[in-house]
């Protein structure tokens, strides 16, 4: 239990929209209000989100509008919660610059300087080729999320080198960033056998385009893993991706299509192996896909590698990359990988996240 009574959040949308960051706000607030009995109230940053006023419980409120006015209206509305953002620049503005969100939240401490804000930076800034609008547009961002880091008593980040750029942003300010890579959007079963004890089974899970680029450009690789671990089935998870999928190389495909996160678990715990091509090793910590992989357990295989460990994350250790020519993936090797990347996971898992952001939102009450 924990003395702070609410908490509101700030998110870019909610179910039933397809949103990992919604996703991952939605399952922290379950975790809030179970372990310490805090409440969380939404607030939608996006005016076409099109859901219910509540959402397992807990109150939801959208800006009629993006606009520094709008959103100051719904945070004044609540003077005794503290706010917790969930920041990914381009869930708030199309060129992913939501000057009226930082603004708007700016305005906002002016007037109640002694409310709180945790801010968790999902995304800080997109980078690109110079034809492309996110390189001109990088300067901006970076400058909106250092006003955010300045602005925010508690910064927290999924990814080392993000906490990294914020300190070098915010050089002048003594704000705290935590980094913590991403928890399971669909849960974390609490009976995971041996691997030698599972179906043979692998699973392509993901977004429809990142499941795309499996089925296009990495049919190879995915036969090798499954030659190597005698997979009899492959089952695909997500949106349909368009393809006639019924069997690579004589190994038959199941197409789940969209699935409730519980069944999706249960398939996880239940399988030997998830594949993923997207996203690269550098963004391994932010993959939801990559956590629900590593919290059930599976070995995690993958397409490419780093050389260097990145968030803790080593090759051939918590991950396999078929760019291993020397060596082949088997069975007793994966359930070692497989270990590793659950023992990783288990650092940064839902309810130690959760005490984490408790802790947070805590003491900066105390500090006020």
């Amino acid at each position: 239990m924990s003395n702070l009574a609410s908490v509101m959040s700030i998110v870019p949308r909610l179910p039933p929209a397809i949103d990992g960051v919604g996703d991952y706000a939605l399952n922290l607030a379950l975790q809030l209000r179970k372990d310490f009995n805090i409440q969380t109230y939404f607030v939608v940053g996006n005016s076409k989100w099109n859901g219910a006023a509540e959402i397992e419980g807990f109150p939801v409120r959208q800006v009629s509008d993006r606009s520094p006015d709008a959103l100051l209206s719904l945070l004044s509305s609540d003077r005794s919660s503290s706010i917790l953002l969930h920041y990914v620049g381009y869930g708030y503005a199309q060129r992913g610059c939501p000057v009226w969100l930082v603004d708007g939240l700016q305005r906002w401490k002016n007037l109640f300087p002694k409310r709180s804000l945790v801010t968790m930076f999902h995304e800080i800034a997109a980078s690109g080729p110079i034809w492309t609008s996110s390189f001109w547009l990088s300067s901006l961002q970076k400058s909106l999320a250092a006003r955010l880091a300045q602005m925010s008593e508690r910064c927290i980040t999924s990814k080392q080198s993000y906490g990294e750029l914020l300190y070098q942003l915010n050089r002048t300010q003594q704000t705290e960033i935590t980094c913590l890579p991403v928890f399971s959007n669909i849960g974390e079963a609490e009976y995971l056998p041996n691997l030698a004890e599972r179906s043979q089974r692998l699973v392509v899970f993901g977004s429809r385009n990142a499941r795309l680029q499996v089925y296009n450009q990495c049919l190879k690789a995915l036969k090798e893993t499954c030659q190597s671990l005698n997979i009899q089935e492959i089952l695909d998870i997500g949106v349909p991706t368009g393809l006639e999928l019924s069997e690579i190389y004589s190994i038959p495909i199941i197409e789940k299509g969209v699935d409730k996160a519980e069944e999706i678990s249960k398939n996880l715990a239940d399988s030997i192996a998830g594949f993923l091509n997207f996203p690269p090793p550098a963004y391994l910590a932010k993959s939801t896909i990559f956590a629900a992989y590593c919290a059930h357990r599976l070995i995690p295989c993958m397409v490419i590698s780093s050389k260097l460990p990145i968030d803790g994350l080593e090759k051939g250790k918590h991950y396999w990359s078929n760019d291993d020519h020397s060596n082949e993936l088997r069975l007793i090797q994966g359930q070692n990988i497989a270990d590793n990347a659950y023992t990783w996971y288990q650092t940064h898992s839902l309810p130690v996240q959760a005490k984490i952001f408790m802790e947070n939102l805590i003491l900066e009450q105390k500090d006020k």
